[in-house]
């Protein structure tokens, strides 16, 4: 009798202990998910805080490359423009005898021979140092470039038949069949457009270049 009165109340307390065994495996459990999850989350929360800050540090790589190549393209079109701007930004060899915007300069065959290459209009002028007009007219022409504003002429003094003249000068004499000092020529695009041996004034210059250069 005793016996089973002990099973009997040995039951319920092995009962309750497995229950509470239970119990506390289960909170032990979700207290062990609880972290997981929680420690998934941080790990979730950092690769996004990563993945953000590369997005931005690849945004700002994008635009720090498209902004050189920006500075890249200003760069050749100022180059670009430059070269378009011609002998305003040539250096010339000869001496410079008049002219701010449109060189008056003596002759040097280098000078020459990169002005015809142009486009520009260039004006020869035969000069001798023994020829009374050329003393009296080559002043009115270095008047005349001093007061161009068009960077679209450019002048030569050209030695002829004097004892300066040299065997470059010579050559140009006979190619444009110079006969007489004072000689003007006008040269464009490679191709002689004017020849007047005759006396010019300061008017006559000015409408002379102005025809060509449309002024």
């Amino acid at each position: 009798m005793d016996n089973n009165l002990q099973k009997g109340f040995a039951m319920p307390v092995i009962i309750a202990v497995v229950a509470v065994v239970l119990m506390l495996g289960g909170v032990v459990y979700y207290a062990n998910q609880s972290k997981e999850t929680e420690k998934m989350a941080e790990e979730k929360a950092v690769m996004e805080k990563k993945a953000m800050e590369q997005k931005e540090k690849d945004a700002m790589m994008e635009k720090k490359d498209g902004e050189m190549m920006k500075d890249d393209s200003m760069m050749k079109k100022d180059e670009g423009a430059m070269m378009d701007k011609g002998e305003t930004m040539m250096k010339y060899s000869g001496v410079m005898l008049a002219g701010k915007s449109a060189p008056l300069l003596d002759f040097t065959k280098a000078d020459y021979d990169a002005a015809v290459k142009t486009n520009k209009l260039v004006v020869l002028y035969f000069y001798a140092n023994w020829c009374q007009i050329c003393k009296v007219e080559f002043p009115i022409m270095q008047k005349v470039f001093n007061e161009l504003t068009t960077d679209q002429a450019i002048g030569f003094r050209v030695n002829y038949n004097d004892d300066q003249t040299d065997t470059d000068e010579k050559n140009l004499a006979k190619q444009f069949g110079i006969a007489y000092p004072h000689t003007k020529v006008f040269v464009k695009n490679g191709e002689r457009i004017l020849k007047s041996p005759e006396g010019w004034d300061e008017k006559r210059y000015d409408m002379e270049i102005g025809k060509v250069l449309g002024q």
